[in-house]
């Protein structure tokens, strides 16, 4: 099976390139904008890994932008729902919607009303590193652990949302270890975690920003994670190649629009956000989460979108999910 390569860079950039000399974000005033409200929608359950990343920048954001903004967790058909009220609303700057691989997968897989297609791209922020976890009480030490349950009496492996850059890595793990898991999709990160912490689960597979409660609980156990080189806030932590199974991800986070954006719009934005990203505060956040920065602005985030869905559809049909 060929591994899924997205396009996406997991080293950090400078943002000296888009901070005026002599400026840091703290200093900037905010941007006139032409909503007092701003709606930032995710698919997310609260505490799902979307949920929380909206909910985190927009403590930070009336800094830059000069608006109040409000959270809207429209969950459903894993993004479908999400979609829809993006699409059908007025591209004015009112409403974005928090993007990740999931809205690809749900496109391709799932052929909603509307699809990622009916959306702008705004940015892209960060890229968001996938972890196995199980819980810290449970037996499973490693991912060879997990496996070895897994040949002997099958397992059962959660992911978040049944069309998900999760959902993919489960099913890669598996295919990679020549096990039959049973991999089992949930609504969102919360219910997931749910499940995990009661044993029904042997392992999920999530983001750091949704294990943090529980991580600092002492409830859950980081097995690997499914990145090309090892986490630098978890340097203890193994890849799963390093443990013996080809697989790596890479997943985007960022925001899109209704299509029609204005340039007035999304020129605000692109000036707001390296300015969020550099503000001290904002960087404790998103360092204590491992996001790594990986800014794009509208033009780029769509290419990186569309070689995102046209390598997922080409990954999908090689492996019978789509004909």
């Amino acid at each position: 099976m060929k591994r899924l390569v997205a396009a996406l860079s997991f080293t950090a950039l400078s943002l000296a390139a888009f901070v005026a000399p002599g400026q840091s974000g703290a200093q900037a005033q905010p941007a006139p904008y032409p909503h007092k409200v701003v709606t930032l929608v995710t698919h997310s359950s609260p505490g799902g890994g979307s949920d929380i990343f909206l909910r985190e920048m927009v403590k930070h954001l009336g800094k830059y932008i000069d608006a109040t903004f409000v959270v809207d967790n429209v969950s459903g058909g894993s993004g479908a729902r999400a979609m829809s009220k993006l699409a059908t609303s007025k591209p004015d700057g009112s409403i974005f919607y928090a993007i990740t691989p999931t809205y690809i997968y749900t496109s391709l897989m799932s052929k909603p009303q509307h699809t990622f297609r009916d959306l702008q791209p705004l940015a892209v922020v960060f890229a968001d590193p996938e972890v196995l976890y199980t819980r810290a009480d449970g037996p499973y030490m490693s991912v060879k652990d997990v496996i070895e349950h897994a040949r002997k009496a099958r397992g059962r492996f959660g992911v978040a949302n049944p069309a998900s850059l999760e959902r993919q890595a489960a099913e890669r793990l598996k295919n990679a270890a020549k096990v039959n898991a049973a991999v089992v999709s949930h609504e969102g990160g919360g219910d997931l975690m749910i499940n995990v912490l009661n044993g029904t689960l042997d392992a999920g597979v999530g983001e750091i920003q949704e294990l943090r409660a529980q991580l600092a609980g002492g409830k859950v156990r980081l097995l690997a994670s499914f990145t090309d080189q090892r986490l630098i806030d978890f340097p203890d932590m193994p890849t799963v190649k390093e443990q013996g199974f080809d697989v790596v991800v890479h997943k985007f986070r960022g925001l899109a629009g209704p299509k029609g954006l204005s340039p007035e719009v999304i020129a605000v934005w692109e000036k707001a956000l390296p300015l969020l990203l550099a503000d001290p505060d904002y960087k404790k956040v998103y360092a204590q989460e491992s996001l790594i920065v990986d800014f794009r602005g509208a033009a780029a985030a769509g290419r990186l979108v569309d070689d995102f869905a046209r390598e997922t559809e080409s990954f999908l049909k090689e492996t019978g999910v789509l004909k």
